[in-house]
């Protein structure tokens, strides 16, 4: 195989003389991809390392820090087996000269599914080099600031949406249908159900002022997605009557409805929503069909939401063409990493349209958003699942995360803002694999 990105490189020599300060002594090259399911936490989750040969001025080594999630066996698969032979060897500050590589070869083979969430993994770990050798964090170089925290809600999702339940058996899940959470404390899937108002007063207390609920999964799990009863529509809108007459307006509300609904089932909550003036209905109709998701925005007469299901700037492209969406969601693991988030925001701008980040997985997800979020204006909300920073996050990285007044301060720290406890990567743990 010819060596990858000479040109790359021969540049960077030119650009880094002796008489330049820089942030690394030498390097920078690929020396390996390392990767590790922590099925003990999130075993949906894939951590990736990319470690290079450069170091800082502090002797650090320099390692690129990625992730995405949902069938990580396979996108580990794509990246030792496959992209390897690409990026090992390879310069790692040629971001998008891989991401193009990779895309492009992907695309003769449909360029989605578990390749195009193994490429947002390397995406993100090579930004994240970008910003170690540049002693800058990942947001400044792609222009920011544009403000000085990343507003946030809450899903109301709890320790478990994702993640494990004392010694219960470990599965990944299936897509959107979370855990249904118990009583106890930052159990917000169970409390958004059951104590609503309550739940929307502690929110409140802890400084978020917009919350997201998923009450019609439960209905849809017992009744289909195709029709639904007066009893149906009333059980998955009382969440919300409660919520508002606890704290009025207090809390915006927004509804998540995993795409599990048909046409007249989409409609009927829809018309049932309208008075709780929720900020927006997220993927109540399933997105088979873009021409049908424009008429049930207009249809709707609340603002909808569209989405972390899809994975392709041309998905977005024709959503934002045809008017389907008031908002456009994006999940940075999954439609290309950093790069392509940033393209795709960028393109909602030209519609006007507001951007949202996606997150219910893990950390490197929600830092990737809240990089992206502090250089694109147009980003509007990150989510976030605070039983998630709470309970799950403090396992797998080395940084807290905190919402403060229903906002994320901008890290300064160099690279994304955080790197994987490097206990997770035991090559005795399950899962473990390094392609060197």
């Amino acid at each position: 195989m010819t060596a990858p990105n000479e040109s790359d490189n021969t540049f960077l020599e030119r650009a880094s003389g002796p008489t330049q300060e820089h942030a690394y002594v030498r390097g920078p090259r690929i020396t390996g991809i390392e990767t590790v399911i922590p099925s003990d936490v999130m075993p949906g989750l894939l951590c990736l390392r990319i470690h290079t040969d450069a170091v800082t001025v502090d002797g650090e080594p320099v390692i690129g820090h990625g992730e995405t999630y949902y069938i990580p066996e396979a996108a580990a698969a794509v990246l030792h087996d496959w992209m390897a032979q690409r990026l090992l060897g390879a310069d790692a500050l040629a971001v998008e000269s891989h991401w193009r590589f990779l895309y492009e070869r992907m695309a003769a083979f449909g360029g989605v599914g578990a390749e195009l969430r193994a490429l947002s993994a390397v995406d993100l770990a090579l930004w994240d080099i970008r910003g170690q050798l540049c002693s800058q964090p990942v947001w400044r170089l792609l222009g920011g600031p544009v403000r000085d925290a990343v507003p946030v809600y809450n899903s109301c999702g709890g320790p478990a949406y994702g993640g494990r339940r004392g010694d219960q058996p470990l599965h990944a899940g299936w897509p959107g249908h979370g855990d249904p959470g118990q009583p106890g404390p930052l159990e917000d899937n169970w409390s958004s159900q059951h104590r609503p108002g309550e739940l929307a007063e502690e929110l409140l207390e802890a400084g978020y002022t917009a919350m997201k609920l998923w009450s019609f999964d439960a209905v849809y799990r017992e009744s289909g997605g195709l029709r639904l009863s007066s009893a149906d529509i009333e059980r998955g809108v009382a969440p919300f009557r409660a919520i508002r007459e606890r704290v009025g307006d207090q809390m915006d509300v927004l509804l998540d409805g995993h795409g599990f609904f048909a046409w007249p089932a989409a409609m009927d909550i829809a018309r049932a929503m309208r008075e709780f003036r929720p900020l927006w209905l997220e993927d109540v109709l399933r997105l088979d069909n873009i021409d049908t998701l424009a008429e049930y925005r207009r249809a709707a007469e609340v603002p909808v939401a569209v989405s972390e299901m899809l994975v392709t700037r041309e998905q977005y492209r024709l959503v934002l063409e045809r008017h389907a969406a008031d908002y456009v969601m994006i999940d940075p693991t999954w439609v290309g990493g950093i790069s392509e988030t940033r393209r795709i925001a960028e393109l909602a701008q030209v519609y006007n349209i507001p951007t949202l980040m996606h997150d219910c997985t893990g950390p490197f997800t929600l830092l990737a958003g809240l990089n992206i979020a502090a250089a694109i204006a147009g980003v509007t909300y990150q989510e976030t699942v605070r039983a998630h920073l709470a309970t799950l996050y403090p396992k797998l990285i080395d940084e807290t995360i905190t919402v403060t007044d229903g906002t994320i301060p901008l890290s300064h720290r160099p690279g994304l803002g955080a790197r994987w406890l490097p206990e997770l990567f035991d090559e005795d743990t399950a899962g473990y694999r390094v392609t060197k």
